[in-house]
């Protein structure tokens, strides 16, 4: 007996125009997904060590969002795998978006080159 593979799930922010782009591209390409708004459901801290041990705490991080920016000079210096894991817990808008799970392939960030070849 065939079993059906669980729908992807995609971590984000709704409102973020990046996450918009990877739903609207899943959408066109027939991708059913399930939407997770790591903000509201905080779901992020638990999926974290995952995701880290998947892609790497350097790809999740976002240094180049506003919320990186608002951190303490104190709290960007030295950041290694734990701090890094910790100020991503505790500031779910540091995760890099979207985080795409297929579950045998973790996606961070969207490019519709890297959906195409996940996908096809």
């Amino acid at each position: 007996m065939k079993t059906t593979p669980p729908p992807c799930r995609i971590y984000g922010i709704r409102n973020c125009d990046t996450m918009k782009k990877a739903m609207t591209w899943l959408d066109k390409h027939g991708v059913a997904y399930e939407f997770v708004d790591y903000k509201k459901a905080g779901v992020a801290a638990g999926h974290l060590p995952d995701w880290s041990a998947r892609a790497g705490w350097e790809k999740l991080l976002n240094r180049r969002g506003l919320m990186w920016k608002k951190l303490t000079e104190a709290e960007r210096a030295d950041v290694d795998a734990a701090k890094a894991l910790a100020l991503m817990a505790q500031y779910p808008a540091l995760i890099k978006r979207p985080v795409l799970d297929v579950g045998n392939e973790l996606l961070v960030g969207f490019t519709p080159e890297s959906y195409a070849e996940c996908f096809q």
